[in-house]
């Protein structure tokens, strides 16, 4: 008796796919309209995103000339941990470069130098668009008045209109992505942005900007060993020791000579950024096709749940 009445209130939980079809044809014009409505809506709202460009630049990491120092001291007995000891950091592994530079790239006070000296602020944090025809950015006009040349946003509490360093990072963040191919080793760098020549633009100056700034880490750090050999050097009496700390200076300034006429310190363009003739954004096609979805959806389920609820609260 108990197995007859779970097999009926199995039976009554059922759904009829016939009343299913039944009750969605009666709706039809409801779901119609819905769905067209968020078509339409879908369509005006992807119209008037504005386009962004992405350039992208392929680059390979540098051959790391201090590779030879420690090729040297090893032939030498293995006193490239010598030198270790003594302080002195010889390096030799490109890819670690590499890595390191990637970090500093998108590292906060890189980006904050980046934008000061090529003047970007406005660019970054105020731009909206950009027309084609004159090849201008559009500026929002609440952010930035281009007449007078100054902010004008109503800044959040405890800010000033000029944006932060920090909100300028984030802004930029948004823009820039840096991408390896694990296969090749290859790495991407790459601009998302308004105008496609600006878009270039970017991606030029970074791979400059980080090549520059990773050569003179280089040369800082070659700097500081010489300058530290050569005191050791009249501080030890020992004329084995001193052999070996004339060597590491030797090359230590063969690695400095090599990276002060190597523009392409760390990153080498494989292949350069160009302009971008057709936009990476937005998505068009695909914003539309998510909203007759979702209008689809959301109208089906309004049917069915009022259908459905109030059949239940009937009985």
């Amino acid at each position: 008796m108990e197995n007859h009445n779970q097999i009926t209130q199995f039976h009554d939980d059922e759904i009829d796919l016939r009343e299913l079809f039944s009750v969605l044809w009666a709706a039809k014009k409801l779901i119609v309209a819905v769905t067209a409505v968020f078509t339409l809506a879908s369509v005006i709202f992807a119209i008037s995103l504005p386009n962004k460009y992405e350039a992208s630049a392929l680059l390979t990491p540098a051959q790391d000339s201090s590779a030879g120092l420690s090729g040297v001291l090893d032939n030498l007995g293995g006193l490239s941990g010598l030198a270790s000891l003594a302080g002195v950091e010889i390096g030799g592994d490109s890819g670690g470069e590499a890595q390191i530079a990637q970090e500093i790239l998108l590292s906060w006070g890189f980006v904050e130098k980046f934008v000061e000296e090529n003047n970007l602020a406005v660019e970054v944090f105020a731009a909206d668009g950009w027309d084609r025809e004159s090849n201008q950015l559009s500026i929002d006009n609440d952010l930035y008045d281009i007449n007078e040349n100054r902010w004008v946003r109503n800044p959040p509490s405890g800010k000033t209109a000029n944006p932060t360093s920090w909100e300028l990072y984030e802004e930029f963040l948004e823009k820039v992505s840096i991408s390896i191919n694990k296969k090749t080793g290859l790495i991407s760098l790459s601009v998302d942005y308004y105008s496609p020549f600006l878009a270039k633009k970017w991606v030029d100056k970074l791979v400059l900007a980080i090549n520059l700034h990773m050569q003179q880490r280089k040369l800082q750090m070659v700097n500081t060993n010489i300058e530290y050999l050569e005191a050791q050097i009249l501080k030890t009496p020992i004329a084995g020791m001193r052999e070996v700390f004339y060597t590491i200076i030797e090359e230590q300034v063969k690695s400095k000579m090599l990276a002060e006429a190597s523009p392409e310190y760390v990153f080498v363009t494989v292949s350069p950024a160009m302009v971008p003739e057709e936009n990476s954004q937005p998505k068009r096609a695909l914003i539309c096709i998510l909203g007759v979805l979702l209008g689809g959806m959301l109208s089906v389920a309004f049917v069915l749940v009022r259908y459905y609820g109030f059949s239940k609260e009937s009985n």
